[in-house]
C-alpha cells in the first residue's frame, strides 16, 4: 500500500501557553478558518487522558476543515483518536518500529537538528522532516545556536522528502526559506501568539505559495 504524501504548505504546532485568551482551541479553530491545513498537537505534560481529550477535540475540529493532525510523540494517543500522523524527535520510538504500530496510510514526521539526522529519518522511513532550528526561537533553544539557511539548503539537497524549517520563521524569513528549496514552514508563535490567528495563518500561508 502506498503511503500518503503530505500536502500542506504550513504545519502550526500547538502551545497552549502561548496561545491567545489562553484558548488552544480557539486559536486552532482561527487557523483553521485562515488555511491551515495540518496541526501538530504537542503538549508534552499533559497526562494521557488529558491529552487524548484535547487529540479528540482537534481530530473533529481538523476533519471538518480538511485538515490533518499528528500527535507529537504519542503513538497510542494517535491510534485513539484515528489521527493522520504523528511527529517523532530524538528521544521518541523509532521510526520504523513507530511504522509497524501505525501502518503505511499513516504519515510519520521525523525532528531533524543536522544533516545525519535527516538521512537517517529518511532512510529509516519518515515521510517528511522537519529541519532547525533554522533561526533562533526560545522553544529550539535547548538544541543550540540556529542552524542558518546554509544548512537548511544542504538537507534539502540531500533528501528526497518534503523538508519543512522549523525555528524562528515569519514572515519577513519566509522568502529565504523558499528559496532555498523547503517545501513549507512549521511554527509554533507567528500563530498562536498572534492577536489575530486566522490573519496570521493567511499572511504566512500566502506568503508560502507566493
Amino acid at each position: 500500500m502506498q503511503r500518503r504524501a503530505p500536502q500542506f504548505d504550513l504545519y502550526l504546532i500547538t502551545d497552549r501557553r502561548q496561545a491567545r485568551g489562553g484558548d488552544l482551541v480557539a486559536v486552532v479553530e482561527q487557523a483553521l478558518d485562515g488555511g491551515v491545513k495540518a496541526i501538530q498537537l504537542r503538549e508534552k505534560d499533559l497526562s494521557g487522558r488529558e491529552l487524548f481529550t484535547l487529540a479528540d477535540t482537534l481530530k473533529s475540529l481538523c476533519a471538518r476543515h480538511g485538515a490533518q493532525l499528528f500527535i507529537n510523540d504519542r503513538i497510542d494517543v494517535a491510534l485513539a483518536v484515528d489521527a493522520d500522523g504523528v511527529q517523532l524527535g530524538r528521544a521518541s520510538m523509532p521510526v520504523g518500529a513507530a511504522r509497524e504500530l501505525l501502518g503505511e496510510r499513516k504519515l510519520i514526521g521525523a525532528s531533524t537538528h543536522s544533516l545525519e539526522e535527516a538521512l537517517a529519518a529518511e532512510q529509516a522511513g519518515a515521510d517528511f522532516v522537519l529541519f532547525g532550528p533554522v533561526y533562533f526561537t526560545p522553544s529550539k533553544a535547548a538544541y543550540g545556536t540556529p542552524q542558518g539557511i546554509e544548512p537548511l539548503r544542504q538537507v534539502v539537497e540531500k533528501i528526497s522528502k518534503p523538508v519543512y524549517a522549523i525555528g524562528g520563521i515569519r514572515p519577513e524569513n519566509i522568502d529565504a526559506v523558499k528559496q532555498n528549496g523547503a517545501r513549507g514552514a512549521a511554527l509554533i508563535s507567528a500563530v498562536m501568539a498572534a492577536e489575530k490567528p486566522r490573519e496570521a495563518a493567511r499572511q504566512i500561508l500566502r506568503l508560502l505559495r507566493e
